[in-house]
């Protein structure tokens, strides 16, 4: 292994699919049975189906709100830890050429100290061929100009390497503090998950299942992923290529900071669709809506991305007729729902 990668890590490979599903169900139900020990004694008794609906619904918005955040951040957090990377592999390169630059030095030194140093005013004196002496002066006068040249080349690389090595303790220090964030904002996220589980368990099956065929579309996933497409209606080939990929996502699971290929948040989902169509788009609700030109929501096309509530904390991707397939929270996978089943904020159609 070269000096300059001694300092990597290895990567940890993503979760997907059936693991995803698996952990983030885990991971729900520790986190709600824990809440619910902590708050038993709180509970509000009484709360009739329509009232959990609307906390729920509440709840699921708050958490969606922290993990946009959360999503934000450990996009900056993977940056920082890019560039420390690049960082720490360029100050190994430079300490190698400046390793080698001292070596070179250190031997010119130690041949000056084995051949002694005589006056030049005696040196000539003593010369027998005062001629020749003088063109060992010349040269002598050269190779200290390159032996001056060298050494400053190596205070400069020493002043660089110096540099870097400042710019990676910031930009280290920089990733503490994503990292601390990113901790606060999954604290954020299962607590508010927990809360809303706590509050769906008090119900009975059938007014749960009422309950979350109420939460944002329509439950029936087989039949909207057979609903038929017109791709013909959007208004280029990338945006055709967005809305089929979404279709086909319908039923995956919601795990919040997903971003497919078999699980998805909301704006995971409009990611992983527009990715597939070979178009970058940024990670996040609030940064998604920058990435193309809005449009207003009489001017909706297949392929548009939608945007709601006044802070954009959800989006979802719209393929006519009045209807979009988003990912809206852990209790209700991708699927199909009206545009005005949430409050509308804007829309962008991706260039």
């Amino acid at each position: 292994m070269t000096a300059q990668r001694k300092h990597r890590k290895p990567r940890h490979r993503s979760i997907s699919g059936h693991t995803a599903r698996t952990a983030a169900t885990l991971a729900l139900a520790s986190a709600a049975s824990g809440a619910a020990l902590e708050g038993t004694g709180n509970a509000e008794p009484g709360l009739t189906p329509a009232q959990v609906k609307a906390k729920v619904d509440k709840l699921y918005h708050e958490a969606e709100i922290a993990t946009e955040k959360y999503n934000g951040v450990k996009e900056r957090a993977k940056a920082a830890e890019d560039r420390v990377d690049e960082l720490q592999d360029e100050a190994a390169r430079r300490t190698d050429r400046l390793n080698s630059a001292r070596a070179g030095l250190g031997s010119a030194a130690a041949a000056q100290y084995r051949t002694g140093a005589i006056a030049p005013s005696m040196q000539l004196a003593l010369a027998s061929d005062p001629d020749n002496y003088l063109d060992r002066v010349m040269l002598a006068d050269r190779a200290g100009s390159r032996q001056a040249a060298a050494v400053r080349r190596v205070r400069g690389e020493l002043r660089e390497l110096d540099g870097l090595r400042a710019e990676a303790g910031r930009r280290s220090d920089e990733l503490g503090e994503h990292r601390a964030k990113l901790r606060q904002h999954k604290k954020d996220i299962n607590g508010k998950l927990a809360s809303a589980q706590r509050l769906l368990d008090r119900l009975t099956a059938a007014e749960r299942e009422q309950l979350t065929d109420g939460l944002h579309g329509s439950s029936d996933t087989r039949a909207s992923r057979d609903l038929p497409r017109d791709p013909l209606k959007a208004p280029n080939s990338r945006a055709s290529q967005a809305v089929s990929y979404a279709y086909d996502a319908i039923g995956s699971p919601y795990v919040w900071g997903a971003s497919g290929p078999n699980s998805f948040d909301c704006s995971g989902l409009t990611q992983a669709a527009y990715r597939s169509a070979g178009v970058s788009l940024p990670r996040t609700t609030y940064t998604q809506i920058n990435a193309g030109q809005r449009v207003s929501r009489s001017e909706l096309a297949p392929g548009d991305l939608v945007f709601f509530y006044s802070g954009i904390s959800h989006v979802g991707l719209y393929v006519g007729g009045g209807q979009m397939i988003h990912a809206p929270n852990p209790n209700a996978p991708v699927r199909l729902a009206p545009v005005d089943s949430m409050p509308f904020s804007g829309a962008t159609r991706v260039s």
